[in-house]
């Protein structure tokens, strides 16, 4: 049925009611801007993994590294555009990154073995804020964002049980860094 004049108001009103919880200070709205800058951060991380792999296990990490990266990279969209979809900015200045993530940027590492500790403390960290996430817009009648955090966290878990994975194995991960 095309819209009319009579209608409208009434799609006014439904809109309203049904986005009226979508403030940028709504708990849901920020954990969303929350992950876009997390996922943004973590593709990051992995890219500067991905180019400053070296040691034994250089090839499979250069290889997993850049795969991981792919993965995340692949998550920032959704998240962002659901922040639009319900009526908000997502982050999208590097400042505003940095001020929102609560993962961190990765720094100078001397050991292949410093940078996959550093990647499973972030994807833990993440995890963990998913899951409180979607208990928060679930409390919120929120299905859309629920469905969205659950098909992310599984990324983000199956990443996690990588990095875990080559923790438990230690194989060639602590090679001293190389010399320019």
């Amino acid at each position: 049925m095309a819209p009319t004049a009579k209608n409208a108001p009434e799609s006014a009103s439904l809109a309203r009611a049904v986005s009226s919880e979508n403030t940028s200070d709504s708990p849901v709205v920020q954990d969303l801007r929350r992950q876009a800058a997390n996922a943004l951060v973590l593709y990051l991380n992995y890219k500067r993994y991905h180019w400053q792999t070296f040691g034994p296990l250089f090839r499979d990490l250069h290889k997993l590294f850049d795969e991981l990266a792919g993965e995340v990279l692949e998550s920032v969209d959704p998240l962002a555009e659901r922040v639009r979809m319900i009526g908000q900015d997502p982050p999208a200045h590097p400042l505003e990154l940095v001020d929102l993530a609560t993962v961190s940027a990765s720094g100078a590492m001397a050991t292949m073995r410093g940078m996959v500790e550093e990647a499973d403390r972030n994807l833990l960290i993440v995890i963990q804020e998913m899951r409180r996430a979607v208990k928060t817009a679930e409390e919120h009648d929120d299905p859309g964002t629920v469905d969205l955090f659950s098909r992310v966290v599984q990324v983000h878990e199956k990443h996690e049980w990588w990095m875990r994975d080559i923790l438990r194995a230690g194989d060639g991960l602590s090679a001293p860094a190389r010399t320019a």
